[in-house]
């Protein structure tokens, strides 16, 4: 963990001056976690969709480069100035993204989760979700991704998540899918997100579909056809699920975010527990493979967590963990900054207050940079932006 305080040389996604607030209130300190049975929270491996060969013959398949290569939008870094604890990097949204009642962003990964050299097929990325908050037609949940490679100037572009099916006709098809994705990561060709009550949905990045654009209304298998996707030009399928499931009488956990932990041996995933007085909210982590790129599985084909606390933190939105330490992203409401809390095995939670700007969501660990991304929520003050760490 003391690794991460020591200076580094900023590469490309750090070039932006680094910003502290001052005049933030002293942290805060309360009684340490209280350890649970990590082994009653489990995760249960579905099938991969046999769907997504059949949708390969009907329809282009594209690259994370090639969708990157063709953003269609332009974030900007001037005058976006979140004033984050430590801030090192910062872009905010085109105006319309920026302030559209009707998609909400949620959560965040960056390239280094999908691989530890930090790139994706040589591309350094940033990818955020959006849940849909509009009228009519659920058209569930969306992905942002952001060109990384020049960070004063990102450009990016909306790729819809689809889940394949056989539709009545006997005809390969696909449908939004509709979760709350309120934390996702990366790792190698997938792309997981939170399923709330459900556990955990994942993508293939190796599906990456070029659909027909021209209609917002329209989605999946059409009668000439043609597959659309709510006018989106990318759909992203989803492959498999992994459904959450407790024993011994334990309370079911809520899946409200995600982040990837590669200073652990093996990589885990850590998933906080929204709670908005913070009573009995949990923090769990679980293994996962770095060969299959999975959920690692015990004897019993069950993925078991290996650590679990109380953590009584009101409104977590996100949460990760370096060396051991777990930072932990928490929302104040529509009015106030929202904090940062750390916490160990053995002590904390310390809360920093005023650490982010309103409405905080999820949290990625890029560990090249040594950098802790963020994300907030609420239109016309939606930021992006990475904090130095070692400033909690």
């Amino acid at each position: 963990m003391r690794s991460r305080r020591s200076p580094s040389a900023l590469s490309a996604l750090s070039a932006l001056v680094v910003l502290v607030v001052v005049g933030a209130p002293a942290p805060s300190a309360s009684a340490a976690p209280t350890a649970l049975a990590a082994n009653d929270f489990r995760l249960s491996e579905g099938e991969y969709n046999p769907v997504i060969a059949q949708l390969d013959d009907e329809l282009p398949v594209a690259s994370v480069p090639a969708v990157l290569d063709s953003a269609n939008r332009a974030a900007t870094t001037s005058g976006c100035d979140p004033a984050a604890t430590g801030q090192l990097a910062a872009f905010c949204w085109q105006s319309g993204d920026n302030s559209t009642p009707d998609w909400y962003p949620q959560g965040i990964s960056t390239t280094a989760d999908a691989y530890d050299s930090g790139t994706y097929e040589g591309r350094t990325a940033v990818f955020v979700s959006w849940y849909y908050n509009g009228s009519g037609t659920d058209k569930g949940a969306r992905i942002s991704f952001v060109d990384y490679e020049n960070p004063s100037a990102p450009e990016y572009r909306h790729v819809l998540l689809v889940e394949p099916y056989t539709n009545s006709a006997g005809q390969p098809d696909f449908r939004p899918v509709t979760i709350h994705a309120g934390g996702i990561f990366t790792y190698g060709h997938y792309l997981y997100s939170a399923d709330t009550w459900g556990g955990f949905r994942a993508f293939d990045l190796r599906h990456l579909w070029k659909v027909s654009t021209g209609d917002e209304a329209k989605i999946g298998r059409q009668s000439d056809g043609s597959y659309h996707a709510f006018n989106y030009a990318y759909a992203l399928p989803q492959a498999q699920k992994f459904t959450a499931s407790t024993t011994n009488d334990v309370a079911r956990l809520r899946y409200s975010a995600a982040s990837l932990d590669r200073t652990t041996s093996p990589d885990s995933v850590v998933v906080p527990e929204y709670n908005a007085d913070g009573t009995g909210s949990r923090v769990v982590r679980f293994p996962i493979d770095d060969t299959d790129r999975k959920f690692a599985e015990s004897d019993d084909g069950y993925t078991h967590a290996t650590e679990a606390y109380r953590t009584d933190i009101p409104s977590m939105q996100g949460a990760t963990a370096i060396d051991g330490e777990f930072l932990v992203s928490a929302s104040a409401g529509s009015g106030s900054r929202g904090s940062v809390h750390t916490f160990t095995a053995d002590s904390g939670p310390t809360k920093h207050s005023s650490a982010q700007p309103i409405g905080p969501e999820d949290l990625s660990y890029r560990g090249p940079d040594q950098q802790l991304w963020g994300l907030t929520e609420y239109p016309g003050t939606r930021f992006v932006y990475a904090m130095d760490p070692a400033a909690f």
